[in-house]
């Protein structure tokens, strides 16, 4: 049975290079993020519970209760600074990322395709190879238990990929 890591990529074909090229270029990224994560500035959580603060209204609360909900789905998650000003969890690779907007707070999940969503909480990105989204918009709650799960699933998949070794044609 074929992973859900490599599913796209071995089907070939422009879908299957653009998912290996996201994986290359967030590699990169992620390698040159711990570099300079290093040497300078404030821890990731300190960053994210500012941006919090600094938002101040239903976007704030709605980033505060999802933070809180990714860490009671995964107590070992790290909390990254990423992209300028991007709250990222990770466990094993990205699980999801934090982004708040105007008129929405959005949480991409990187491998949300692969997931399984019985609640139909992604709401953003259906149709994408890869990603799905979760919108919030002042006023909406998401499902907690359902949310939770989603995580699980997330850090689930993160894990069997990181154990599996690639197969390489040689």
């Amino acid at each position: 049975m074929e992973s859900s890591c490599n599913r796209v990529a071995a089907n070939g074909g422009l879908a299957g290079f653009a998912v290996l090229q996201l994986k290359f270029i967030w590699n990169i990224q992620d390698e040159k993020m711990k570099k300079s994560d290093a040497k300078q500035g404030p821890p990731a959580s300190e960053l994210i519970s500012k941006r919090i603060a600094e938002l101040g209204d239903w976007r704030g609360e709605s980033l505060r209760r999802m933070r809180n909900l990714v860490k009671e789905a995964d107590p070992e998650v790290v909390e990254e600074w990423k992209w300028r000003g991007t709250p990222v969890w990770s466990h094993d690779g990205i699980l999801c990322t934090g982004e708040s907007y105007k008129k929405v707070v959005k949480l991409t999940f990187a491998k949300g395709a692969s997931l399984k969503d019985p609640a139909r909480l992604f709401n953003s990105s259906p149709d994408g190879n890869v990603r799905r989204a979760i919108d919030i918009h002042e006023g909406e709650e998401v499902d907690a238990s359902a949310f939770v799960a989603l995580v699980r699933q997330a850090v689930a998949l993160n894990i069997s990929c990181k154990s599996k070794p690639s197969k390489r044609k040689g």
